[in-house]
């Protein structure tokens, strides 16, 4: 099954409605931006395809396919994703290339392996659940009431667990996530979200409070530069740490992190660890050490991920506005069911060019 064609298409971006924020000191929302999908096709008419959501893909990819990409992969074999997973590893070495560029050829070798079979590409990777709790993982919100409220929105939706991403002011944002706790009793899951906000010094108070707040995991409250300062601060707090999720080198810097003891839970993902195939590494290493790979952000990478990892715990479903709306794909239970759709495919959202809207899945593709 050799590789003829590979190409890339730019795709417009929308902006969210309506707008969210992140901690302050980070960007917000933009207006959309424009992304980029890579498209391969084989001797045999199988072809597979992968969505870079990022703004500035979209040239970005243009000119990679052009000047490199397709050098590379014409005349490969499309079955041999480890081998072209390596090869983008090094190809990377003199490129440079954005983490979130890596797994697209990868991602899009997995679509194709899909559609080539008939089945999704969940189980192609093994299948282990056919569905799996979801929690909310809120935007950043302007008062502590607003979080509140949000909550138990989002405890009537049926979701099981709450994910904060707060203020970045670490005596701020503990008093937060003891209100919440407070507010929404011990039987509900918390977990909190630092964004790489804090040095040490606040990163130790505020794992003290998640701590005493019985949180389930502390996830990336530093840049994760620096696998000392994490080795340092899980030997500070009782709170589970959640490391590893923007740091380059996929599994092989995930692997660092757990030999200093500085993981409960390590973060995988399609978009920032190298594809399909570095995502599922680093579950596997994981679960070697009896941790959990907790898969990062929603999409439909993620719910294939998160069908095939064993040692993952829930969906990231995000909530970004303070009236709380359904996520079409999480139930009046909280659960997240498995694509069923041949491969991985396209989300809805994105303006695709005529030529790609076969790809996308539909609500009424995904029904068994």
């Amino acid at each position: 099954m050799r590789i003829t064609q590979v190409e890339a298409y730019r795709a417009r971006l929308p902006a969210p409605d309506p707008p969210f924020a992140w901690r302050r000191g980070l960007l917000g929302t933009s207006a959309g931006g424009e992304g980029a999908v890579l498209r391969i096709v084989t001797d045999g008419g199988a072809d597979g395809v992968a969505l870079l959501a990022r703004r500035g893909a979209g040239a970005l990819l243009e000119d990679l396919v052009i000047h490199v990409l397709r050098d590379e992969l014409v005349g490969a074999d499309a079955l041999q994703r480890e081998w072209l997973w390596h090869r983008m590893w090094e190809i990377d070495r003199t490129e440079e290339l954005p983490i979130y560029v890596l797994g697209v050829v990868d991602t899009a070798l997995w679509d194709l392996a899909g559609r080539t079979a008939g089945l999704p590409a969940w189980r192609l990777l093994g299948g282990f659940r056919d569905a799996i709790p979801a929690y909310a993982s809120t935007a950043t919100f302007a008062t502590t009431q607003q979080y509140l409220e949000v909550a138990s929105q989002c405890l009537a939706l049926g979701y099981p667990a709450i994910k904060l991403h707060a203020w970045g002011d670490a005596r701020q944002d503990a008093a937060l996530c003891l209100a919440l706790r407070e507010h929404v009793g011990d039987d509900i899951a918390l977990m909190y979200d630092g964004s790489a906000g804090f040095d040490l010094p606040d990163a130790v108070y505020l794992g003290h409070a998640l701590a005493d707040a019985g949180y389930l995991w502390y996830e990336e409250p530093m840049r994760e530069f620096s696998v000392t300062a994490y080795r340092w601060l899980a030997e500070r707090v009782r709170v589970p740490l959640c490391v590893a999720e923007t740091s380059d080198g996929a599994h092989m810097d995930t692997a660092d992190f757990i030999a200093a003891g500085a993981a409960s839970y390590v973060r995988t993902s399609a978009e920032l660890r190298g594809g399909i195939t570095g995502a599922m590494r680093i579950a596997h290493l994981a679960d070697a050490f009896r941790l959990r790979a907790e898969v990062h952000g929603p999409g439909l990478n993620s719910r294939h991920l998160c069908m095939a990892i064993p040692n993952t715990t829930y969906y990231e479903s995000l909530i970004t506005s303070t009236t709380v709306a359904a996520d079409p794909v999480v139930d009046a239970h909280g659960m997240v069911h498995a694509p069923q759709a041949p491969g991985i495919g396209l989300p809805q959202g994105p303006d695709y060019p005529a030529a790609l809207e076969p790809y996308v899945v539909l609500p009424e593709d995904e029904s068994t």
